[in-house]
């Protein structure tokens, strides 16, 4: 049942807001969360709360156009996304991927987080010529302006998961990565090669807990455990 901010009592552990929590990597990331000892509280923003219950997990239904403050955090995580097609309009696209993600980052850093992960996607350019990435990009560029501790910008290639299970429809890239085959990945670099969104999820919530300034993780990087390593040097 969705909360209020001013209903939720104080938990110990890393208290944490999750926007995206439906999605394909949000999935991941909530299901990570909600598994992990250190973590307290897990407030979930969206228009929708997710289909569970758990202790830890507290949903919140919002408008983001329209986003109220949210509880006190210590880390927040961005998984919200769609493509121009389902969204039906550049206009509504960008009102998801750009003005719903940097509203949420706003509210966390005034609830008191310093420690965020971003859900971007490869190409990511603030500069580009395409749309899609142009957008990507000025997220990235809006949220390198906040005084972050860690700012973590998870950047995949094309994911690797199970949509229809979320009822949400195909993308159409992806359903080209899921038909490579083992033999023909070799052959593909590796900031290139398909990723499974768990993976994405992993790179993130490992990295975010213990980074120091910006990091920008490649589909490379998140496959080959590197940002396993970098949480750990």
């Amino acid at each position: 049942m969705p909360t209020t901010a001013s209903s939720i009592p104080p938990t110990p552990g890393r208290r944490v807001i999750l926007a995206g929590a439906t999605g394909l990597v949000g999935g991941h990331i909530l299901d990570r969360l909600l598994a992990d000892d250190s973590v307290g509280a897990v407030h979930v923003v969206g228009r929708r709360a997710p289909m569970r219950a758990h202790p830890k997990l507290h949903a919140h239904v919002v408008d983001f156009a329209k986003l109220a403050a949210l509880p006190q955090a210590d880390e927040v995580y961005l998984a919200l996304g769609t493509t121009i097609r389902q969204a039906g309009s550049r206009a509504a696209f960008r009102a998801v991927d750009l003005d719903a993600n940097l509203a949420v980052a706003n509210a966390a850093f005034e609830a008191g987080a310093r420690r965020i992960g971003l859900v971007s996607a490869m190409g990511a350019d603030a500069g580009s010529r395409v749309f899609y990435n142009r957008v990507k990009g000025e997220l990235e560029h809006a949220l390198s302006r906040l005084a972050w501790s860690a700012l973590v910008i998870a950047r995949p290639s094309l994911l690797l998961g199970d949509r229809a299970a979320l009822g949400q429809p195909a993308r159409f890239g992806e359903g080209i990565a899921s038909r490579i085959g083992a033999s023909l990945r070799p052959l593909i670099p590796m900031n290139l090669r398909p990723i499974e969104a768990d993976r994405v999820a992993q790179a993130l919530l490992t990295l975010v807990p213990s980074a120091v300034g910006k990091h920008v993780l490649f589909s490379g990087a998140m496959q080959s455990g590197a940002a396993q390593a970098a949480a750990t040097a």
